[in-house]
């Protein structure tokens, strides 16, 4: 097995290379030529899928199970607020600072080190998996939801978003809705038509105030939000057509799609969900993973952001190093020590695995 400190400096190297190197979502091919040029120097082969990295620890076997190590490697468009350099990798004060640097760079060295940490093992009791996931800060179709095709199935996953290193074992999907509420057009000044903005108004309070009858127990209620309307063309016309947004979060005690009937079933407007691949995720507070996060002294608790976890078809769990308030910040950046940090809890973490099917 390959020295912990000596993973940690490289890690740490790897990161400062990755910031230096625009990765916005769909145009990640440098930072994947990158993680691919790492692990070449290592001797561990990769394949890629457009812009994924995949990997595979030497001994991969398939009378074993198999788990999937996620992050990904694009990034944000930087928040206008910065003050320095967001392509510059420099460190002040313990941090490291660039774009990408806390989403997820520091989740995604920490796991390609845990990854490297075991790669030679000849006794693992499963297998690894590493994919280096792109379009993720976008959902896109190209990325894990794209990679995770193209290998064998996994039992769960990790999936690396900074979590302060606790343990996100359910997580919020997302459906955005396009809703148009149908009227009759007439003269204001004659009281004629049927005004399509009252007709929604109905339906906006009926967004705004009903409860679904199923709650998370980490996650709360689905939330809906009205975000958006759009009616009328002049003064005196009653409007025929008043379109709105609405957004929703999801929870894992309903699939999206039982949530949209829900939706379609109790207003009059029409309803379009402009996807329903986002959905919320959980895994068993039972679940071997989690029980050896638990054993390492983290907490668990439910995530209101999204990630890669949306479009993976098997369990996982969201654990990394670094802080969610910290991502699409002005001026990002992530502890030295919280590389460190979490590359020995990802390895512990595994190690404290038992009986996986």
């Amino acid at each position: 097995m390959t020295n912990i400190n000596q993973l940690v400096s490289d890690s740490t190297k790897l990161l400062e290379a990755l910031i230096q190197i625009p990765s916005f979502s769909r145009e990640e091919d440098k930072t994947a030529d990158l993680i691919q040029q790492f692990l070449n120097d290592k001797h561990i082969p990769s394949e890629r899928i457009g812009n994924n990295v995949i990997a595979y620890n030497k001994h991969y076997t398939a009378n074993k199970p198999s788990i999937l190590l996620n992050s990904h490697h694009d990034t944000v468009k930087p928040n206008p607020g910065y003050t320095n350099d967001p392509f510059t990798a420099s460190i002040s004060d313990g941090k490291l600072y660039g774009l990408g640097s806390n989403d997820a760079g520091g989740c995604l060295v920490s796991l390609i080190a845990c990854f490297c940490y075991f790669y030679n093992e000849e006794e693992l009791p499963f297998n690894l998996c590493l994919i280096a996931s792109a379009e993720e800060e976008v959902s896109g179709k190209q990325g894990i939801e794209e990679a995770y095709k193209h290998i064998p199935a996994c039992s769960f996953a990790i999936v690396g978003e900074p979590t302060l290193l606790e343990l996100a074992i359910a997580e919020k999907g997302l459906m955005v809705l396009d809703c148009e509420a149908i009227g009759e057009s007439g003269h204001a000044a004659r009281n004629e038509g049927v005004n399509a903005i009252y007709q929604t108004m109905d339906d906006i309070q009926w967004f705004r105030t009903y409860q679904f009858p199923k709650q998370s127990e980490f996650l709360g209620p689905v939330k809906m939000s009205v975000t958006m309307i759009e009616s009328g063309s002049q003064h005196n016309v009653v409007p025929a057509s008043c379109k709105y947004v609405v957004d929703v979060r999801t929870t894992d005690v309903y699939s999206n799609l039982e949530v949209l009937e829900i939706i379609q079933s109790h207003v009059k407007s029409n309803v379009q969900a402009r996807s329903t691949r986002l959905n919320p995720s959980s895994i068993p507070l039972n679940h071997p993973v989690v029980q050896s996060g638990i054993a390492l002294g983290k907490k668990t608790y439910g995530s209101p952001t999204m990630s890669d976890q949306a479009l993976l078809p098997i369990p996982s769990i969201k654990v990394g190093p670094g802080d969610s308030a910290r991502s699409h910040t002005a001026n990002e950046f992530i502890y030295l020590e919280e590389i460190d940090a979490g590359i020995r809890f990802y390895i512990a973490l595994l190690i404290g695995i038992k009986e996986i099917e």
